[in-house]
């Protein structure tokens, strides 16, 4: 493994040897719990702890809900006296903000909202909640979700536990953070675009966006591209996440999005078995690392991946390299212009009328927002419709597409984008192009780490298949977590910050 990542930025004290509790697996909190061995109630108080000592540091969370939470806690372990074997019983999670908690506030990283308490759970905390889960605070974002890095007026800014001085990504930052922080083994975000992906691959997580209305999200805030997005699962290895997903995959008319599940996907533990399963050797793999668009890769991390990929292909794995054959229209898909334009059209009066309550960055796009024609809008939707089909098309040839989830390492907090990436001067979308396409074609893809980067910071591979696919992109991203078997806990994690408590 590279040299790591070294915590600078006012490094919090600690030694080398870490506790153990932040390190256990949502599942191992789940057994523990649910034998008696360990009390929720105990692990809850030691989690909460390590927050108020790292996260002054970090800026992960931007709310912690102690007396719900240990009341979560308390009533965990009565259900485990009593016998209950809950799936997630007694296991803590965090929620990006611009979801909701009850009676919890909920920002979406906006001062417009700087007040707002949420009057109910989304629909993805009441599923975790209902299955035991413990929801111990809420999450940083950029403002609505609208930003690759995450930072906001409201609640300043999120480092990346692998280098204080980096940035995680976003928008869901704060929910890598805490994950990668050991706060929470398991988060809730969202990815209209690769706000769970890329900052997932950014600090060595599981980053997961499923088939489109695979997990409904019926109500909550107003957002931009809603149509586009998908609740985001994080956790630090795929089993993990697959035990997320057999509680959160399910059908509510109430989400337009939402649709029955496929009948392979309602079975008991329809995800944890998948994972745990070896996948089919006659799958055929495609691997392209530009994505057939040419787009820009830094060489240390294109290295990393060719060795994943070489890896694989020694394992017996094979995989061709190919690419989706897109139209050129679709290559330079203008992702921004709907994003804008929903924007302006929710945001655009009170921009107006007071400019100073926006981040810049989000300003600049309202306003751009307001300039947009109907016709372009009507264009963006045809366009759209012309990647699905080229996508279809690809998997009609390929079961599983593997490409790059970033082209770059993590880049400093000051910075909105790095400024080049592979030597060449980089536009400030360049380091976020290979993850909207699949939002736009409504289709799974898992980020998976596979090495590291030249200054020993994660990188990841993106898993891809087609639309209810979820299953297989789980299980192929478990098979290279195990081939690979690398340590991708940051470093942070091994530092025993808690004993100073």
């Amino acid at each position: 493994m590279g040299q790591q990542g070294n915590l600078t930025a006012g490094q919090p004290p600690g030694t080398t040897q870490p506790p153990a509790l932040h390190l256990l697996r949502a599942r191992d909190i789940a057994k523990l719990i649910s034998s008696g061995m360990l009390s929720a109630v105990d692990l809850i108080d030691y989690l909460v702890k390590r927050i108020n000592t790292i996260d002054p540091y970090l800026g992960a969370m931007v709310d912690v809900d102690l007396d719900g939470a240990l009341a979560q806690a308390e009533q965990a372990d009565q259900l485990a006296a009593a016998g209950s074997r809950l799936p997630l019983l007694g296991v803590p999670f965090t929620v990006k903000d611009n979801l909701w908690v009850e009676q919890r506030p909920a920002t979406c990283g906006s001062k417009l909202f700087a007040d707002f308490i949420a009057p109910q759970d989304s629909w993805s905390v009441t599923r975790l909640k209902a299955a035991g889960a413990i929801c111990i605070g809420t999450t940083n974002c950029s403002e609505f979700g609208c930003k690759g890095v995450t930072s906001n007026l409201v609640h300043g800014v999120t480092r990346n536990p692998w280098c204080l001085d980096l940035t995680p990504g976003g928008s869901s930052g704060g929910a890598v953070a805490s994950v990668a922080a050991g706060f929470s083994p398991i988060a809730l975000s969202t990815d209209a675009g690769g706000s769970t992906r890329r900052p997932a691959a950014h600090t060595g997580l599981i980053g997961f966006k499923c088939t489109s209305g695979l997990i409904p999200n019926p109500w909550g805030f107003d957002e931009p591209c809603r149509d586009m997005g998908s609740i985001g699962v994080l956790a630090r290895d795929v089993i993990d996440c697959a035990a997320m997903m057999d509680v959160l995959a399910g059908y509510d008319p109430r989400d337009p999005l939402s649709h029955p599940l496929p009948t392979e996907m309602t079975l008991p533990s329809a995800f944890t078995r998948a994972v745990i399963n070896t996948p089919d050797k006659s799958l055929r793999i495609a691997w392209s690392l530009d994505l057939g668009c040419g787009f820009a890769v830094d060489n240390d991390v294109a290295s990393e991946m060719l060795l994943a990929v070489a890896q694989l292909r020694s394992a017996g794995w094979k995989i061709d390299d190919a690419s989706p054959h897109w139209s050129n229209d679709v290559i330079s898909y203008p992702y921004a212009v709907r994003q804008q334009a929903e924007l302006a059209t929710l945001f655009g009066t009170k921009w107006h009328d007071d400019p100073a309550q926006f981040d810049p960055v989000i300003a600049a796009q309202i306003q751009n927002g307001l300039a947009i024609t109907a016709t372009e809008l009507a264009d963006v939707t045809f366009r759209r419709h012309r990647a699905r089909a080229q996508l279809t098309a690809f998997f009609e040839c390929y079961d599983l597409l593997l490409c790059p989830t970033v082209p770059v390492e993590p880049w400093p907090c000051d910075s909105l984008a790095p400024g080049t990436i592979n030597g060449q001067s980089a536009d400030p979308r360049a380091h976020a192009v290979f993850t909207p396409l699949f939002n736009l074609c409504d289709v799974p893809a898992l980020s998976v780490p596979c090495g590291f980067g030249a200054r020993g910071l994660p990188v990841a591979l993106q898993v891809v298949g087609p639309r209810y696919t979820d299953l297989h992109v789980l299980q192929f991203g478990a098979e290279i977590e195990h081939l690979l078997s690398r340590d991708f806990n940051a470093p942070m994690m091994r530092t025993n910050i808690f004993e100073q408590v």
